[in-house]
């Protein structure tokens, strides 16, 4: 398999993403199909790159095979999207974006003490993908995910601590904290 590398989007690449983003189709995201003019909208509006936000390009050869979109880089948590082309899923792209991210975070960014992401909890490949990375489920909302024709999904929250990172551990959610 050839080396995967990770290289940040730049504004004039906007027309590759518009290509990239609308030609596929994202079954676990909000939106399954997003059109030209709204990733063309999102790039103005700052979505892909900000002082909040990175992107990067998953490659392959030089081919976009996905895309992560980083975010609330200031807040000490920041959250992410990953994209992956729906003829590279299945193939151990995520799990090796997400080390990657991770490894990105916590060595760039040294006052983030934890990562999260959240997914729906029928999207198991990314829910694998997260228990191999070292993510912790740490939430579990019950018809929070809006999707196609009005149906609701659970949305399922996963993150990792910066020392279980460095430590290579994880700490579990403690789930029965209540005192009553």
């Amino acid at each position: 398999m050839a080396e995967t590398e990770y290289r940040r989007f730049v504004a004039s690449e906007v027309d590759s993403l518009v290509r990239f983003l609308a030609r596929d189709t994202w079954p676990f995201h909000v939106s399954a199909t997003v059109s030209g003019d709204e990733v063309r909208a999102w790039a103005a509006a700052g979505v892909f790159d900000s002082d909040e936000t990175r992107t990067f390009w998953i490659t392959v050869r030089a081919d976009a095979v996905g895309l992560i979109r980083l975010m609330d880089l200031g807040d000490g948590t920041p959250l992410f999207d990953l994209r992956i082309a729906s003829e590279h899923r299945g193939r151990g792209m995520g799990p090796r974006a997400l080390a990657w991210l991770t490894r990105y975070v916590f060595t760039e960014f040294p006052d983030a003490e934890r990562m999260e992401g959240t997914t729906r909890q029928d999207n198991a490949a990314m829910r694998r993908t997260f228990e191999k990375g070292g993510y912790v489920k740490e939430a579990h909302y019950r018809d929070a995910w809006p999707g196609a024709g009005g149906h609701r999904y659970d949305a399922v929250g996963y993150a990792i601590l910066r020392r279980d990172w460095a430590t290579g551990t994880v700490t579990p959610t403690n789930w029965h904290d209540e005192p009553f």
